[in-house]
């Protein structure tokens, strides 16, 4: 089956990309709006999401904190959808967000992913659609480079977290609860492919002052107004310019999932 004719599908069953965004990171505040090539990060992130052929929305949601409010003006500006929901329950924000939206398939995509490239975003909500799980992401095992993080779940699944979890971790991170209970929910994770891992290779997210660095190179590099770079155009630019990668090199294998998701072969 073809995208065009699985758009139609997801069409019909109403699947949304929710983009968790906030100002208030600790370890590199207010990182989503710093400028590069002119835009600010989530603005290039969004023209890079959007892109997706497999959804029919994207939503921005955000918290109800006064300190974002200048993400709400951003998205009031450049017409995207937004929410507003808990600062600390990201659980909770995901899935007020869904039913506020009338969402079935939730799709789970964190604002530090500026470098994602929409063909994975695809990829991965595709094989979600062909099968019959109630969970996929490309984290669990993860062989992509850290900053392409999709994750896809029914509404039933999210709404079960939701009334379930109640650890610390599982709220604040929203998906823990459901991948630490495979016995209550089937998971699939989709692979780079059989052979390659990069995911201890390379790093794309953003966290750090380090992070930023590198991808502002990249963007400065290889963004084309109206054009997106794909992830193998990252890869081939990083291998003639080596160098690139070191910038952020001490902090790979820095997840956010590690300390609190266990480790599935699916």
């Amino acid at each position: 089956m073809d995208i065009k004719n699985l758009q139609e599908i997801y069409n019909m069953h109403k699947t949304t990309i929710f983009i968790q965004a906030r100002l208030g990171s600790s370890r590199l505040p207010g990182k989503i709006l710093k400028e590069v090539c002119g835009k600010p990060i989530l603005e290039l992130m969004m023209e890079r999401v959007m892109q997706n052929k497999t959804c029919d929305g994207v939503v921005i949601i955000t918290t109800d904190q006064h300190e974002d409010d200048v993400i709400v003006n951003l998205c009031k500006e450049k017409g995207w959808d937004h929410y507003r929901g808990s600062a600390t329950n990201l659980l909770e924000r995901h899935y007020k967000a869904a039913k506020y939206f009338d969402t079935k398939y939730v799709v789970k995509i964190p604002s530090d992913c500026p470098l994602i490239d929409p063909q994975i975003i695809d990829k991965v909500i595709q094989y979600f659609h062909d099968s019959d799980f109630d969970y996929v992401s490309n984290l669990h095992p993860q062989s992509y480079p850290d900053g392409n993080d999709v994750e896809i779940m029914t509404f039933e699944a999210l709404e079960y977290a939701y009334l379930n979890a109640t650890k610390a971790e599982d709220l604040e991170h929203t998906t823990p609860y459901i991948v630490n209970n495979a016995d209550v929910f089937s998971i699939g994770n989709v692979p780079m492919n059989d052979t390659e891992d990069l995911s201890s290779i390379y790093r794309y997210t953003l966290d750090y002052e380090e992070d930023f660095l590198f991808i502002k190179a990249i963007y400065e590099s290889l963004y084309q107004d109206g054009k997106i770079f794909s992830l193998q155009d990252i890869l081939y630019f990083i291998s003639s310019n080596n160098h690139l990668a070191e910038i952020n090199g001490k902090y790979l294998g820095t997840s956010w999932s590690k300390p609190f998701v266990n480790e599935l072969k699916v």
